[in-house]
Formats: C-alpha cells, structure tokens, sequence
C-alpha cells in the first residue's frame, strides 16, 4: 500500500533524527556547545514534520480509516498510538523546556536528557508497533480506493501543514546533521 509505504518510509527518517537527537543530548551532557540553530531545527522537525505531519496523517486519516473498517479504536492499536502520540508531545515540550534559551546557563542538562532519552525510547517503540502490527493490519482491512484516497489526503496534509518545499529542508537538515552526528 502506497499510504502505509509513506509512513514506513517516514519512520525512517524520524529515527534517523532520534540517533542524530541521542548524540546531541551527550555532546550536551559533556558540556559541548551545540549550535543554536541545529538545536532549533531539531526541535522544528520534531513539532513539525513529526508531529504536525507525520502524526497527523495518522490521526486525520488513517486511523479514522483503520476505525471506518471495523478495528476498534478503544482497547485497541488505535487507542495505543494516540495516547504514544500524545506522551511524545510531553516529552517533547519537556525537552523544549529544559533547552531554556538554548544557552549554557539556560540548558537544564539533567531534565533535557532524561526528556531526550524518554522520547526517544517511547517513540523507537512506537514505530515497531505501527511497523509491525498496525502497518499490517491496515494492509489487510483497507482497499485500494481507501489506500488512494489515503495517500492523497497525506499529500494534501503535508503541502498545508508544513508548506511546499519544507519536507525537502528536513531531509537536507537530516542529512547534514547526520554527517556531523553520527
């Protein structure tokens, strides 16, 4: 399926940026300075591309299709996810909260890593369910006009959530983090 392949092919990326963030959280942790602006497009990738729209696409259309063809969204994978989807969102504003002003005096080192290492463990966790259970599933109970339709709505999803282009800037951020980082 075309939709679910996106989304796979999403998680990658996102955890690439999650080795990229663990490597930045030690640096940070031994007192290393780390630009102010690759802190700040870390955390734009993480608010934007994987929560506004990664996640988005989940919560707007998939699951709703996931739900409009019989798996249950209560005491099921859909419940799960959106509850992860949400302990991500916390951790996230932790992380964001902990970076102060982004300075040496203004970094809570200790809250910073534990949110990082919370954050990261919740979502790498995450992907292998939706990898492993929920992808399949989907596979299974939905056709190929919902697929269509499903691809399409993410289409349209990432254009008015993150903008032409932006998609392109967080995978040329990935990519130049990732040869500093790795």
């Amino acid at each position: 399926m075309k939709s679910v392949q996106e989304l796979m092919n999403e998680h990658e990326g996102i955890q690439l940026m999650l080795f990229i963030l663990q490597n930045v959280a030690k640096k940070i942790v031994a007192g290393e300075n780390v630009p102010r602006e690759e802190m700040e497009g870390i955390m734009e990738f993480l608010t934007v591309f994987v929560d506004k729209c990664h996640h988005g696409k989940e919560e707007d259309f998939l699951f709703p299709a996931l739900e409009a063809a019989g798996i249950a969204r209560d005491g099921g994978p859909i419940g799960v996810m959106l509850q992860e989807h949400e302990r991500g969102r916390h951790h996230i504003a932790d992380m964001k909260k902990a970076l102060g002003d982004f300075t040496a005096s203004g970094i809570e080192v200790a809250g910073f890593q534990k949110a990082v290492e919370e954050y990261v463990s919740l979502l790498n966790q995450h992907i292998f369910k939706e990898n492993n259970v929920l992808f399949p599933m989907a596979e299974k109970v939905l056709s190929a006009d919902d697929d269509k339709r499903l691809f399409e709505n993410f289409e349209k999803l990432e254009v008015e959530r993150i903008g032409l282009g932006k998609h392109e800037e967080f995978h040329a951020l990935m990519d130049t983090l990732a040869d500093k980082y790795r």
